[in-house]
């Protein structure tokens, strides 16, 4: 089956949504989410959105506080481009309804918070629940558009590319989706294709991300002659919440940031130990120094304690967490939270240019699975959605300004040499050892050995996964699967390559940092270069 647009977007968090919104107007848009068009790490954002909007802050001091997270490898390009144009992402999703936190007291109208790394507040927010806040306000809107088709349900296989086709030099022409529920592959044909797929975290045992993130983005743009940088930069949150039952809920940066304090079992505060800035440095720092107090005491967790604030405040300020710490017996007006920390946020990704142009013609990658350069070695708390905003805007720009072509007629997908799976056990079995080798060799300390160690099974893994994928009929599990692996392998091609210890990146056999921060970036086979340097 052959479905035909101008633009196709694979992902439905911030950066999908929002390009959607901004091409329909003028083009026909495909919008394809594994799930329900909610489903997202968008969704789960809680803390805001960064940009300067207070006349006491400004846009060098934003700039510089993201230089100084990033342990200065950001992009000085695209970290300018996207502070510079916070205020107006902001505008544009004030006008579009998103209903922020307001505060009568302010000159602007609208609360902000601060967060760890931040040097102003600057931080606007809906509540604890700012992803929530804006995907349920976009989503309406996406799907009220006339000019904008949502598939739910449906996972990329993989990208089309001309030449694998029989149209050498066309880039990227559309994608092979399985339509989850009818259990068949359709063909969407688009002279423009967006990866806005999202994250990387579930190659990790624990994550705070939804069960969505398995990196597909990442490892489709590299099977289809893309490069990828920074891939061993990965965020660890320090505050996911410690508790059976609770699966990947997040106690955002903005408690520390109003004032709640890490704590040891006995009530002792241990940041002062190991950072000036206290509950308020980066996560990177944050992050390490949970992990150095837990294996140093053998502890399974560490408390955050904000119950020195009123009660009212809190409810208020931090309602969803207030609630979800409640259905778990937590008063956290009473009491401190445990957590620890757990995977979070890629700050590599797909290479891209300022319009967010990948190496391959026809592709873009916006969000979490793009490396513009604006995250460094570490991303500063709250760019993320701000990253999605305004690369999104830059993608959607560039298509706009292209002519407008027919939709090009592609081959359908072909399984003709394959049968169904006679024993799925092997998917769920090479699913936990991934994630549970990532997490014991590639974890927030590595070492050169435990980083071999998990390289060997990976590709042990790998061969088995492809042996599997080539006989067989595709299915979701699979599919992550495979992503997930290749993302796997990539995280730590790029760890072993980096001697250095910087940002998220601490590796024991090379604890100093370079003088000369450096990226790293890796070429698939036959790569072409045409994206940033």
């Amino acid at each position: 089956m052959l479905k035909q647009y101008d633009v196709l977007i694979l992902g439905s968090g911030t950066a999908g949504q929002s390009m959607a919104l901004r091409l329909a107007d003028s083009m026909r848009v495909a919008l394809v989410t594994k799930r329900e068009l909610s489903d997202s790490a968008s969704n789960w954002a809680q803390g805001g959105i960064a940009a300067v909007l207070d006349t006491a802050d400004s846009v060098e001091a934003h700039v510089r506080d993201t230089f100084v997270a990033g342990a200065e490898l950001c992009n000085p390009r695209s970290t300018r481009l996207v502070v510079e144009n916070g205020k107006r992402a902001i505008d544009w999703l004030i006008d579009r309804g998103v209903p922020f936190t307001r505060e009568a007291d302010s000159r602007l109208g609208y609360h902000l918070t601060r967060e760890g790394g931040h040097s102003h507040r600057r931080i606007i927010h809906a509540a604890d629940a700012t992803g929530a806040a804006v995907q349920s306000t976009l989503g309406a809107q996406v799907s009220a558009h006339p000019n904008i088709d949502v598939f739910e349900q449906h996972i990329a296989v993989d990208l089309v590319i001309g030449d694998k086709v029989g149209q050498p030099g066309a880039g990227c022409l559309g994608a092979y989706v399985l339509d989850i529920d009818a259990d068949r592959v359709v063909t969407f044909a688009a002279r423009n294709t967006v990866l806005a797929t999202g994250g990387t975290g579930k190659v990790y045992l624990y994550t705070t991300n939804p069960d969505v993130a398995t990196g597909d983005g990442v490892a489709m743009a590299w099977r289809a002659g893309c490069r990828v940088g920074n891939m061993e930069f990965i965020q660890f949150h320090p505050t996911c919440l410690y508790h059976p039952h609770a699966k990947s809920f997040l106690i955002s940066e903005a408690v520390r940031g109003e004032g709640g304090l890490l704590k040891l079992p006995d009530g002792t505060r241990f940041m002062p130990d190991h950072d000036p800035r206290e509950e308020l440095a980066p996560r990177d720092v944050v992050a390490r120094a949970i992990d150095f107090e837990m294996k140093k005491r053998g502890l399974d967790c560490v408390y955050l304690d904000i119950s020195h604030k009123p009660a009212e405040w809190l409810r208020g300020h931090f309602p969803n967490i207030y609630r979800r710490c409640l259905e778990l017996g937590i008063d956290i007006t009473r009491e401190p939270i445990p957590v620890v920390p757990a995977a979070h946020y890629s700050c590599g990704g797909i290479v891209t240019d300022l319009a967010a142009r990948t190496d391959v013609p026809g592709l873009y990658a916006v969000g979490e699975s793009a490396f513009t350069g604006l995250h460094g070695a570490n991303r500063l708390a709250s760019n993320s959605l701000l990253e999605c905003l305004v690369f999104g805007e830059a993608a959607a720009e560039d298509i706009l300004s292209k002519p407008r072509t027919q939709p090009p007629v592609l081959p359908d997908w072909d399984e003709s040499r394959v049968t169904d799976a006679d024993e799925e056990v092997v998917i769920t079995h090479n699913w936990a050892e991934l994630r549970r080798a990532m997490w014991d060799y590639v974890g927030i300390v590595r070492t050169t050995k435990r980083l071999l160690r998990a390289q060997h099974r990976i590709r042990l893994l790998a061969s088995e996964i492809h042996e599997f994928y080539s006989h067989f009929r595709v299915s979701n599990d699979l599919i992550e699967l495979r992503n997930l692996v290749v993302t796997a392998d990539l995280i730590v091609r790029c760890a072993l390559k980096r001697k250095e210890s910087r940002g998220l990146h601490y590796s024991n056999d090379f604890p100093e940092t370079l003088a000369r921060p450096r990226d790293t970036i890796l070429r698939p086979p036959k790569a072409k270069r045409s994206a940033q340097g």
